[in-house]
């Protein structure tokens, strides 16, 4: 089952609003609440999240007259529709089913509470799950102003149960074939793991090959494919509902909010199954605009020629985390307009109203507890309200980036429980890290996996790649071939999809691709760093991880100042063909990145920290954002323009002033095209 894009019909208006949870409230309350968030430009609300219990009190027992009441007055107004299936929380009659609630990493069975606490291989929760998702769609299907079916509710976490262990079973002998292929490519002849029958293989966890918790394991391939079966069992429910959903509404587009770098689900495994790729942005403290830019990327490039949906964001504050600090004027506006520039075609909130009761009691809402109409933030979304009108005529536009980003579910959970070379490189953080200087030059990616087509790009990012195969390093050689230069190095392509270290130099199979060999690498606590000098005479510094290059084909850029192993090569060139290969053979510090993309795009290259720049394609015209994240800046404009938030134009040449947080959406029409 894949998406169809031609089954999935525009919203009349661009969706702006959020999540609403009108269950909680009276009936008068739910009339002025609908009343104020429509006049200041709400027109979509996300109905049903969590009314399973509400919807199905017993077994066999079903009631929808609490879900009809709360539609009548959002019917009434005319709103737009994202009508959720509750299946991110079941009824507490179905915890009493022995298969239902999950068991967890130490092996204990949980009782009912909190939600996600369903077993994603339980054929009680499936039925039931599928079940309800269909007598929704039977009975709303025709629902005036549905513009989006939304499964469940932030899938994710794991389940070590006896139903997900017989699943386990199926899917390796579904992958393997044979128990004998399943002991060489688990290579269990290591610590006397063979296993005698399907039946000897028990989920990983803390009462198994675990110790020290889930990233220390004595064999890490079993992990490795029991968090591949994982994903695919929780892509399973999803798709469930899916097919159950349409049996009635087959025109109708279905999500899931996504969780953007989300490390329990593959994303790019379940991209097929979402006709809206939606997601859930709250950025963490300390990750700025650039980080938050990736995770847009990431969730766009899993289906490029779909729709993408800001599913959820805050409008003040989250409520979770130990600290829990306001977005200060103009960030939210700063942030929405963030999405809607890398490819957002509906931005919503979580939530509407604050609820009064339980863990999310004080989490920011439009409304707050008084429902008050007088405050900042009910003012900063109605301004944002009148503003993403203008964003209805960006729907349908594309980037057209020159750079990509390679990011694998497989590397990342393969590196993250590696014993050695270090435990202290965070896949995604060190990602983001590398590529926050391309965003601070304004240069625009592509987030793709590296076994994607990626001939055409003139940049390819792929840092620790850890888990890179014969196939993979092809596809990367034949983009290298075709002119693309490939920025790659230290934790890149040490094991296999097998989780095996291949017969050959490090980089295994990139070692050809990159000109180089390493014989060694050091890995050094915190503190301990080592001196970089680069051939042009910079001096810089390095941490974590090192390894001792030896160029086979390829010239030294940059050799260590310090250490026993100074003068040994660490960052290398290889021209190849039409590309160009660097080998960055250490965790570079953040001058050291600043030197390496000179080397890669040229000093000429302007950088601008704090403020994104972000061009996007209609079919006549290009729109340019331009967002101030922080400082003040200069922009001085090269064609003429009209700012679609303000009207006002602008002739080629104008010098416009921004200080941050301030947004500029600037459209300037295709050569030919009309103005």
């Amino acid at each position: 089952m894949t998406a169809d894009p031609a089954a999935r019909p525009l919203p009349a208006l661009f969706p702006y609003g959020g999540d609403y949870c009108p269950e909680q409230w009276p009936a008068e309350v739910r009339e002025r609440d609908l009343d104020t968030l429509r006049d200041i430009g709400v027109n979509t609300v996300t109905l049903g999240v969590f009314l399973w219990s509400s919807l199905h009190p017993a077994p066999g027992v079903y009631d929808f007259s609490v879900l009809d009441e709360i539609l009548e007055p959002v019917l009434a107004r005319n709103m737009q529709i994202v009508l959720a299936t509750p299946t991110g929380a079941h009824p507490a009659w179905m915890a009493r089913t022995a298969d239902v609630t999950r068991v967890d990493f130490e092996g204990r069975r949980h009782l009912f509470g909190a939600r996600h606490n369903s077993c994603p291989s339980s054929a009680t929760f499936r039925a039931e799950s599928g079940e309800i998702a269909g007598l929704l769609a039977q009975r709303y299907h025709d629902l005036p102003g549905l513009v989006a079916w939304h499964i469940g509710n932030e899938f994710g976490g794991m389940c070590y149960c006896e139903s997900c262990a017989a699943g386990f079973r199926r899917w390796l002998q579904e992958k393997y074939g044979t128990l004998e292929e399943l002991n060489r490519r688990w290579y269990t002849l290591f610590w006397g793991h063979t296993m005698h029958s399907f039946e000897d293989i028990v989920p990983p966890s803390a009462l198994s090959e675990h110790w020290n918790g889930p990233a220390y394991t004595a064999f890490q391939i079993i992990t490795l494919d029991y968090r591949r079966f994982q994903s695919e069992a929780l892509r399973e429910c999803f798709r469930r509902e899916k097919q159950a959903i349409r049996r009635h509404s087959p025109d109708v587009p279905v999500t899931a909010n996504l969780m953007g770098f989300f490390k329990d689900i593959d994303y790019r495994r379940w991209a097929d199954d979402l006709d809206i790729v939606s997601w859930d942005n709250y950025p963490r403290i300390g990750h700025g605009p650039g980080r938050v830019a990736l995770a847009h990327d990431l969730m766009k490039g899993l289906a490029p020629d779909r729709p993408m949906w800001l599913m959820e964001q805050t409008p003040s504050q989250t409520a979770w985390r130990p600290d829990n600090p306001l977005q200060e004027p103009g960030l939210l506006r700063l942030r929405t307009w963030q999405a809607i520039a890398h490819g957002a075609e509906a931005t919503l909130y979580f939530q509407m109203r604050a609820s009064r009761g339980a863990s999310e009691k004080f989490h920011g809402a439009i409304l707050n507890h008084a429902a008050r109409t007088d405050t900042r933030v009910v003012r900063e979304v109605a301004q944002i309200g009148a503003e993403v009108r203008a964003a209805a005529q960006l729907r349908g536009s594309r980037t057209e980036h020159r750079a990509a980003v390679c990011v694998d579910w497989d590397s990342w959970w393969s590196l993250e429980m590696s014993d050695g070379p270090t435990r202290r490189v965070p896949y995604v953080d060190e990602i983001a890290r590398i590529h926050q200087d391309l965003f601070d030059r304004g240069i625009g990616v592509d987030v793709v996996s590296p076994d994607a087509d990626l001939t055409g790009y003139d940049l390819i990012l792929a840092p620790v790649l850890f888990v890179t195969g014969p196939e993979r390093a092809a596809n990367l050689e034949r983009a290298v071939a075709a002119g693309a230069d490939l920025v790659t190095g230290f934790l890149s392509g040490r094991v296999d999809e097998d989780d095996q270290a291949p017969v050959l130099d490090v980089p295994g199979h990139l070692a050809p691709l990159c000109g180089i060999r390493v014989d060694e690498t050091d890995s050094q606590p915190e503190g301990v760093d080592r001196e970089i000098r680069w051939a042009d005479g910079t001096i810089g510094r390095a941490d974590t991880v090192f390894d001792l290059v030896t160029p086979v084909d390829a010239e030294p850029l940059a050799d260590y100042g310090s250490g026993f192993y100074a003068g040994t090569a660490a960052v290398t060139r290889r021209d190849t063909g039409a590309g160009r290969v660097f080998y960055v053979g250490a965790r570079l510090d953040e001058a050291g990145l600043r030197t390496l993309w000179d080397q890669v795009l040229g000093a000429a290259e302007d950088r601008a920290p704090g403020l994104e720049r972000v061009r996007r394609r209609t079919d006549d015209a290009e729109v340019l954002f331009l967002l101030a994240h922080d400082g003040a800046h200069r922009v001085v404009l090269d064609a003429a323009s009209t700012d679609l938030l303000t009207g006002d134009s602008f002739p080629a040449g104008a010098v416009l002033p921004l200080t941050a947080p301030e947004v500029r959406v600037l459209r300037r029409p295709l050569h030919g095209a009309p103005a």
